[in-house]
């Protein structure tokens, strides 16, 4: 095959897996499925990812979508390579492209090869993709061709243990944050995004019956191949499937629920992102649990998943991501300081996690400190982001340095004080910040229902006149403790952000500046 004149991809290189051993040898004629991102037609105003206005799904796609003539150019360009278009998407510019391994190789000019790394079997590929030079410009990012594990399991799965006296009901949970009253997320759709594991309908028929809770919609869609696949024995994964419908669902039972299973690769992240931000009816919140540190990812993948954010806001989807159940290293053994991907990125809203003690009958919380195990154990994630710039709306409120401040707010997250779920049958108490971006994505629901609209990037109304050292309205500050590299401070920190919600305050505060809004 005569290959193509290519041009670098900015952003494309990969790292090598540091624990990879080879697995055989890839068949070059094995059919590799990738993503193809595409440029905007337009950039999408800056005005418009702050809202408070939103547009629909069909202005999105007709004015900041892919170009179709851009897609004809890419179909051109590939099939006269032996790789096919499968999947156009407009709205979110993606182009899903398949061909054999000799042909992704040629064009795109990469090496790729079967290791085994984490006990995982996959291709992998390091260094920087090119592109046909003809599409120079047009291609955003390459994504799945390697497909390396990219999320680890989240830290709450590990953690769950038999029922604690100190776990809380989510009824509970909705009584001490004060989720505002006449409402339970009717007519609201809430997605969440999953890279493994499963559910049954018995569990939650189960669950919500033992709560005197009706049971809410839960509908699952298989992005990429993956489907709702519980194990026999429950999993850490099933563990964060239970916990993320269960939140959701006891906190919020009137509203829609759509379960995103995706592979746990870029590929499959992006795809079920874009999936559930771009789908009809458009969600109020989209709650993802996974992440891991910004190092992790490439820069294109980054970027792309950032525009998808981006997306959502002018929709007036609000995405909620866990800050990270591994304190300020986020699991990384360097010694230095990480954030956690998505969760840092300026358009996701970030949350963290405490040690919350309070009265599950009259609501009255008597302590609530940073969550932080031990050295060595979990804490929140927390800290500066170095992929991301420090946003507007972060800018009065005391972020140290010159990053993205991660989590912009936190509730209760340490499994020891944590949530009551049910998976498999039994019960357990779990936690983690991947209980936090449910929790969160459940009040934004109500809060939608009430006001009778999506809220989209929530964060420049929260952050309205925030102050170093000053408690937010509609927030009680959280002031005590660390994330292990981080203290807790009055007004926002990089553990707790600006605290744990009072959900009624919080829906006047949102009510009020969005009416001063023109």
């Amino acid at each position: 095959m005569t290959e193509p004149t290519r041009v670098a991809l900015p952003g494309s290189v990969r790292a090598a897996v540091t624990d990879l051993t080879p697995a055989g040898e890839l068949d070059p004629t094995t059919e590799v499925a990738a993503t193809v991102v595409l440029r905007r037609r337009a950039q999408l105003p800056t005005e418009l990812v702050l809202g408070p206005r939103v547009i629909d799904q069909s202005e999105l796609t007709e004015r900041y979508g892919a170009d179709p003539s851009d897609v004809d150019l890419v179909r051109g360009v590939l099939s006269r390579y032996g790789i096919e278009v499968t999947e156009v998407h407009l709205g979110s510019r993606r182009v899903e492209v398949r061909g054999p391994v000799s042909a992704v190789q040629a064009v795109f000019g990469v090496r790729l090869d079967l290791v085994s790394s984490g006990g995982v079997r996959h291709r992998h590929r390091e260094g920087e993709l090119g592109v046909p030079a003809e599409l120079d410009g047009v291609v955003q990012a390459v994504i799945g061709l390697d497909d390396r594990p990219q999320a680890s399991v989240p830290r709450a799965a590990d953690t769950a243990t038999a029922t604690k006296p100190k776990a809380y009901t989510v009824p509970q949970l909705g009584k001490i944050y004060g989720f505002p009253g006449g409402s339970d997320g009717t007519g609201q759709t809430v997605a969440i995004l999953e890279l493994g594991g499963g559910y049954s309908d018995q569990d939650l028929t189960q669950y919500f019956s033992s709560l005197g809770v009706r049971a809410p919609s839960v509908t699952a869609v298989g992005v990429d191949g993956a489907s709702n696949a519980p194990s026999p024995t429950a999993s850490g994964e099933d563990m964060e499937v239970a916990l993320d419908i269960e939140v959701i669902g006891g906190l919020a039972p009137g509203a829609a629920v759509v379960v995103y299973f995706a592979p746990n690769t870029d590929k499959g992240f992006l795809d079920a992102v874009s999936a559930a931000v771009h789908a009809t009816p458009t969600p109020a919140a989209l709650s993802i649990s996974w992440g891991s540190s910004e190092d992790n990812w490439t820069q294109q993948s980054r970027a792309a998943m950032d525009a998808v954010f981006a997306d959502a806001a002018a929709l007036g989807v609000t995405v909620c991501a866990a800050s990270g159940d591994y304190g300020a290293g986020d699991g990384e053994r360097d010694g230095k300081r990480h954030c956690d991907f998505p969760a840092s990125s300026p358009h996701v809203l970030a949350c963290g996690g405490t040690t919350l003690v309070a009265d599950p009958d009259s609501g009255v919380i008597s302590s609530e400190t940073t969550w932080n195990n031990g050295t060595g154990k979990t804490a929140t994630g927390g800290g500066v982001s170095t992929a991301f710039g420090l946003p507007d709306y972060q800018k009065a409120a005391g972020v140290a340095l010159s990053g993205r401040g991660v989590p912009d707010v936190c509730a209760v997250a340490d499994p020891a004080t944590g949530y009551q779920i049910l998976v498999n049958g039994k019960r357990y108490a779990s936690g983690g910040t991947s209980a936090v971006a449910p929790l969160w994505a459940a009040l934004v629901a109500r809060i939608a229902q009430l006001l009778g609209r999506g809220l989209g990037l929530v964060q420049p109304i929260l952050y309205a006149g925030a102050k170093p050292g000053s408690a937010a309205p509609g927030f009680r500050d959280v002031t005590s403790g660390d994330n292990q590299g981080f203290p807790a401070a009055p007004g926002w920190d990089p553990c707790t952000g600006l605290g744990s919600p009072d959900g009624a305050a919080l829906l006047e505060v949102i009510r009020q500046r969005l009416a001063s809004q023109p």
